[in-house]
């Protein structure tokens, strides 16, 4: 690892000497893009420059909501200009001389219209599938063949500097708790089951991934391992259009409709989509040995398999209202559903021996289990957004409320083989409520071209009511057990106030972003035993940034964090369904803090290629793990259950992460395209009464694309996850490879596709180690991932460009309308607080 940190180092210095003997002042191309026909600014336009006789361009950048832009660090020379937008024709501006140090303006680049005659075209504009930003670097699925008819876990596979495990459990740069927002806003669709909400949204309903490892002032603190914000198709282009689409496969089915309309200022989104996971079985086995304090050694044999469903569904209405050219008014309300069912059977057997190896006892029994989860989430936001005359200076007001609704149950029966033993089991009903309400205020304020204020305040209120239901087996018949019958109610209030600056010094030389965040919680649970203290926590930001030449930049960044515990961390419902595994919550749970620094560089190539190298080193404590302790006997309220597995979690201690981030994307010919992401990162545990535990761990992964013609590709794409050593064991290693193909026709409005995910394995073998005090654990998991699937695909309606009245052209001038294919190139942040 320190290999790794030396060898990027020295090529920061490199190009940093580079820069140094290459002290040209550098120019600026600025100019305003408008439409033809009314003379509106056109908004988020592509402006691209090419050294005039280059056929591609060396930078570039998006005009802002007025139709303006300039492009800087331009060198002395020649250059064609292009302005492009959906829907237009593309402009073209050529020799633009560029001396020393000097400003060239363009002017009015006026976009036509695509002719009217054509009413049932398809344009098609090309985004880059990885965007590096200051803050941020966003991927874009478009193109991401391997992806169609998945879910979103599928596509968070290929995002650089994520890892994704084969159980759909998420990490950012090694970390798992990540801050999940959907189009910038908080949802109670992930505050039950992250990796089934994750798994209900399916991959041609998100038009690209947000991934920010160190969030500014703007956000919210929560998150130690940083924020990824999905956002979802809409359309803000004049008419009406939409798009269907359909898959099925051996494991799983997908279905999406998604519906645009709109009119002059006014515009809705509606869309549906749904999914199911097939039944799949999976076997397992787990063999656990234990000595208790008589020495006495007790081996446990488990053996039998899961079957295992999941379904989920989601559907939402948008509305876009711009009231006037500095008033703007959107809102939306989403419904959101996904569960899961699971029944198992397990063939036990438990013998003892004592400490001379004498034989004890045999115990054999067949254990019959299954379970059920349910999640509902209904997600309403109003949002208001003020410009004003002066560029730069905004003010938005977003009010969001997100009601989730869930219920757990788990019923497990032991019958036992001989010795006439009268059978065990248990059953449990655990619903629970979940009310978030935020209310943020923002304001933005440009003190001078190069110098920019953001404030705002944020109040966010949580509430969660859990009740745990529990029926036990006695006498042949299940009556009710009132020890495990209890009610829990969890209440946090969050008070948030920040304020940060922007600015550029040495002549644009260095960007510089910092900021200060101040969150104050406050935490009421009713839990018998719970006393958790109302806390404080400042949450500084900060962000260097340079430019190196036309086409390299370097960033250095530090943020501290914070990692609230979620739902399931703190419930402190019992799982009994394998009464000799239970697992349960931590009501007590203190926040996890995190101070992340980051080292990038980013290089971009005049052919398409580029590079992006991010180096990061992550310190956490009060560190939220999953701890197992065992128990010869464990009483339960009033309960004896035997030679027990009890997982909970707890803070442990503290945690260091350093690691680096290696993503490449290289045009190989006109035809084939490669892309690459690898993670290295070395993981430090140091534990209380524990030896301090290190372990090393890598992903790597391999896209690759070929472009037939004729609207004909196929991708390829492995990934393969190591091993890694954790305060308690080995987490288990994985392989995982797709191919897929696409044909498109009738003017790309209809594609179809097929896809292929481990066809030559039906299964992937999962074996994972876990020990401690008393005892040792071997987990082997048969995970089914072979499947076979078809996706088909179909865009309808058309675009259309009206010339309105000069009333309306006046009234409209300057409002925001960006559509959907540049919606990842908007400049004011998604997922702010």
């Amino acid at each position: 690892m320190k290999a790794l940190f030396v060898s990027f180092l020295l090529v920061i210095f490199y190009v940093n000497v580079q820069a140094q003997v290459n002290p040209a002042a550098k120019g600026k191309i600025s100019g305003k893009v408008t439409d033809a026909t009314n003379k509106q600014p056109v908004d988020y336009a592509t402006i691209s420059v090419y050294k005039q006789g280059n056929a591609s361009p060396f930078n570039g950048i998006s005009t802002d909501t007025k139709g303006n832009f300039t492009v800087d660090r331009i060198p002395a020379g020649e250059y064609k200009i292009t302005a492009d937008f959906l829907g237009y024709q593309r402009a073209t501006i050529e020799h633009v001389i560029v001396k020393d140090g000097g400003n060239v303006s363009v002017g009015e680049i006026k976009l036509a219209p695509v002719p009217r005659q054509l009413q049932g075209v398809t344009i098609t504009a090309k985004t880059p599938t990885v965007e590096n930003r200051i803050d941020k670097m966003v991927y874009n699925p478009q193109n991401d063949l391997s992806a169609q008819g998945g879910v979103a876990i599928d596509i968070l596979k290929k995002v650089p500097q994520i890892t994704v495990d084969i159980d759909g459990n998420v990490e950012l740069q090694g970390n798992a708790n990540i801050r999940f927002l959907i189009n910038g806003k908080p949802s109670s669709i992930f505050g039950a089951s992250l990796a089934d909400a994750l798994q209900s949204i399916p991959a041609s309903q998100i038009k690209s991934i947000e991934v920010i490892t160190s969030p500014g002032a703007k956000y919210d603190a929560a998150g130690t391992g940083g924020i990824v914000n999905i956002i979802l198709k809409d359309s803000r282009v004049e008419g009406v259009n939409g798009s269907v689409n359909l898959s099925a496969g051996t494991r799983r089915e997908n279905g999406s409709f998604n519906l645009n309309v709109r009119k002059g200022n006014f515009g809705v989104n509606a869309f549906f989509s749904g999914n199911a996971q097939l039944n799949s079985n999976s076997p397992n086995s787990r063999t656990r040995t234990s000595t208790d304090s008589l020495k006495n050694m007790t081996t446990l044999l488990q053996q039998g398999s899961n079957n295992f469903t999941r379904n989920g569904y989601q559907s939402g209405l948008n509305f876009t209202w711009n009231i006037t050219k500095h008033d703007d008014l959107n809102a939306s309300v989403g419904f959101n559903h996904f569960g899961n069912h699971s029944t198992g059977v397990s063939n036990e057997d438990t013998r003892v021996v004592d400490a001379a190896g004498n034989f004890v006892s045999d115990l054999a029994d067949i254990r019959n289990s299954r379970s059920k989860f349910n999640g509902t989430s209904t997600d309403v936001s109003v949002g208001y957004k003020k410009t004003f005359d002066k560029e730069g200076q905004e003010l938005d007001v977003l009010y969001t409320e997100s009601f989730g609704n869930n219920s757990f149950s788990s019923f497990q029966q032991t019958d036992f083989l001989a010795g006439n033993r009268p059978s065990t089991g248990i059953s449990n009903n655990n619903p629970g409520k979940d009310r978030e309400t935020n209310i943020s205020v923002d304001y933005t304020h440009p003190v001078s071209k190069n110098f920019t204020i953001e404030t705002g305040a944020k109040l966010d209120f949580n509430h969660i009511n859990n009740n745990v239901v529990t029926d036990t087996l006695l006498n042949g018949g299940f009556v009710p057990n009132t020890n495990q019958t209890y009610g829990f109610t969890y209440d946090s209030k969050i008070y948030a106030y920040y304020l940060s600056a922007s600015t550029s010094l040495f002549h644009d030389f260095l960007d510089i972003k910092a900021g200060l965040r101040d969150e104050y919680t406050t935490i009421k649970a009713d839990f018998q035993g719970a006393n958790i203290p109302d806390y404080n926590i400042l949450v500084p930001s900060l962000v260097f940034s340079h430019k190196i030449g036309d086409s390299q930049s370097i960033k250095i960044s530090y943020t501290r964090r914070i990692q609230r515990p979620d739902y399931g961390a703190l419930n402190p419902f019992l799982n009994i369904s394998d009464p000799r595994n239970i697992s349960t919550g931590n009501p007590n749970l203190k926040p996890e803090k995190g101070d992340n620094f980051e080292l990038g560089y980013n290089k971009s190539f005049d052919k398409g290629a580029n590079i992006n190298i991010a180096a990061f080193y992550r310190y956490n404590t009060d560190d939220i793990q999953q701890f197992t302790t065992f128990f010869p006997e464990l009483d339960v309220n009033g309960i004896t259950y035997n030679n027990v597995s009890l997982n909970q979690w707890y803070n442990l201690g503290s945690q260091i992460r350093t690691g680096i981030n290696l993503y490449a994307s290289v045009p190989v010919t006109s035809k084939l395209s490669l892309r690459t992401n690898m993670i290295f990162s070395d993981r430090i545990s140091r534990n209380p009464g524990f030896a301090s535990v290190s372990g090393f761990t890598y992903r790597l992964n391999l896209n690759a694309q070929y472009n037939f013609g004729h609207d004909l590709s196929a991708e390829f794409f492995g990934n393969y996850n190591s091993s890694q050593k954790g305060i308690q064991g080995v987490n288990p290693k994985f392989v995982f490879y797709n191919f897929a193909v696409r044909k498109m026709i009738l003017n790309k409005k209809f594609s179809f596709g097929l896809t292929a995910a481990n066809p030559f394995a039906n299964f992937v073998g999962q074996r994972s180690t876990t020990f401690g005090s008393g005892f040792s654990t071997v987990n082997i998991r048969q995970v089914p991932v072979r499947s076979f699937g078809i996706s088909l695909s179909y865009k309808f309606g058309k675009l259309e460009f009206k010339k309105e009245n000069k009333e309306r052209d006046e009234e409209n001038m300057n409002t925001p309308d960006a559509p959907p294919e540049k919606e990842s190139d908007k400049k004011d942040d998604k997922g702010k607080h």
